[in-house]
């Protein structure tokens, strides 16, 4: 009896010790960032965690859309190309006739973890489907979370938070609905500010939990379509200069360029950013508000892991869904394989680390947190993930990346060090260099046919691909 008790001790003590993880997502938030180089972007939190972890300067996602990129940062797998991504996933394991292996919230759980989600962390904010998204019969994961929570407010639903304005303003029609807004109040006037007070409230709860280890993961929907913040944030950039948009022009020949169908749908008083440079500029200091906006609740969300305590064993990642075009390719959304579209901020902070503040130019992409959050925590990384673990790239900043795959419809991309080759399913092949000024705006594929046909064998290999 004496000896039970004693190795029951000893396991609930290696529970204890096993490390939280807290893992942020922020949407549409492209790396520009001041701690990622962009000097006139206020985000004092996010460059706080900045300093305490290593930076990924060239992390891409897998697809430049909300829906699948979140299914390969939960499943570690690459996936369907459409929003739909979990939702199909969800509808196979409600079948029950094919083996789904486990999401990175299942995975924790087999380990003891308590998993939690607050927000927008898979496509719909809250994990529910329905028309409203409030559906509890329709579940985004099942087997996921322990608790999957969206506080919706005066918002009326989790539908109505993904798209609101302030107070209480929900979207009916995209067109009757302003592209950006800004109006005087406190963060609560916002959407993310219930979603912040939520995971404020959960994390205390969490920590006070000393026996089991947790896994908590805050959704932020800003700086997502529509552009609104409070004023404040919005005045950090009255009178700041900002940098030309690079590579303006719509791009020659066949490429996955779109027409901002997204941005276009919404109230716009009848400009065009790319006809109008005064609006396109406005509609950039929207953003960057939006991105201050969300940085700000980052530093509440930061601020009370460390009141609890539980900062000392925790593993932070901020990660970010996809890029965001304003104006580079006279695009304004994302949804394109393009740099802008699939390059988005990674930052990994974890207890004892070394290297605190380093940059990291190793290429890596999102299925790769999924084995790097197992390795972490030392736990076994499934053998069906797709990704790399990136441990010895946080112990040394120096070590070498891999390349990085992404898909949307039909067409899929593999990006290296130097190039980006893109690949349409009818074969047309796009093939750019970035150690050029011209970057993706030449098409150098009928200059460089072997390098062309090397890119596309590990393209093809990597994805399954004929």
């Amino acid at each position: 009896m004496l000896f039970f008790f004693l190795l029951t001790n000893c396991q609930k003590q290696q529970i204890v010790q096993k490390p939280n993880v807290l893992l942020i997502c922020v949407d549409d938030l492209r790396p520009e960032l001041k701690s990622f180089g962009a000097e006139y972007i206020s985000s004092p939190n996010i460059d706080a965690l900045a300093e305490k972890g290593i930076k990924f300067q060239k992390h891409f996602v897998n697809s430049p859309s909300c829906g699948p990129s979140r299914y390969t940062l939960l499943t570690g797998q690459y996936g369907p190309a459409g929003n739909n991504a979990l939702f199909s996933r969800a509808n196979i394991i409600k079948q029950g006739t094919l083996k789904v292996d486990k999401s990175i919230p299942e995975w924790f759980k087999t380990y003891g973890y308590t998993t939690v989600s607050v927000g927008k962390v898979s496509h719909h904010p809250g994990g529910r489907g329905g028309k409203n998204w409030n559906d509890s019969t329709k579940v985004e994961m099942p087997n996921a979370w322990d608790k999957h929570l969206m506080p919706v407010a005066e918002w009326e639903h989790p539908l109505g938070m993904m798209h609101g304005l302030a107070n209480g303003e929900t979207r009916l029609k995209s067109g009757d609905m302003a592209v950006f807004q800004t109006v005087e109040g406190d963060d609560n006037i916002y959407p993310d500010g219930a979603i912040t007070d939520e995971a404020v409230k959960q994390l205390g709860a969490l920590a006070s939990n000393k026996e089991k280890p947790f896994f908590l993961a805050v959704g932020i929907i800003k700086p997502h379509l529509p552009f609104g913040a409070p004023k404040t944030y919005y005045d950090r950039y009255d009178g700041v200069d900002l940098p030309q948009i690079k590579h303006s022009q719509k791009p020659k020949g066949r490429t996955t360029w779109h027409g901002s169908g997204e941005f276009m749908k919404y109230n716009r008083w009848g400009k065009n950013p790319n006809k109008d440079v005064d609006f396109a500029n406005d509609v950039r200091r929207h953003y960057a508000a939006c991105v201050s906006y969300a940085d700000a609740q980052v530093g509440k969300i930061l601020a009370a892991l460390k009141k609890t305590g539980a900062d000392k064993n925790t593993i932070v990642v901020l990660w970010g869904d996809h890029g965001c075009h304003l104006g580079e390719h006279a695009i304004w959304g994302k949804h394109s394989l393009f740099e802008e579209s699939l390059h988005a901020p990674l930052i990994i902070h974890y207890p004892g680390m070394k290297n605190e503040g380093a940059n990291t130019d190793a290429i890596v992409e999102t299925v790769d947190i999924f084995p790097t959050l197992c390795d972490l925590a030392e736990i076994e990384i499934p053998e069906y993930t797709d990704g790399t673990s990136l441990k010895e790239i946080l112990v040394d900043p120096n070590a070498a990346g891999h390349y990085a795959i992404s898909y949307k419809n039909n067409v899929s991309t593999i990006r290296t060090s130097m190039h980006r080759m893109t690949l349409h399913q009818d074969g047309f092949v796009e093939l750019y260099n970035h150690t050029t000024t011209e970057k993706e705006t030449k098409n150098i594929a009928e200059e460089y046919p072997e390098l062309v046909k090397e890119l596309k064998v590990k393209l093809r290999t990597r994805l399954n691909l004929k």
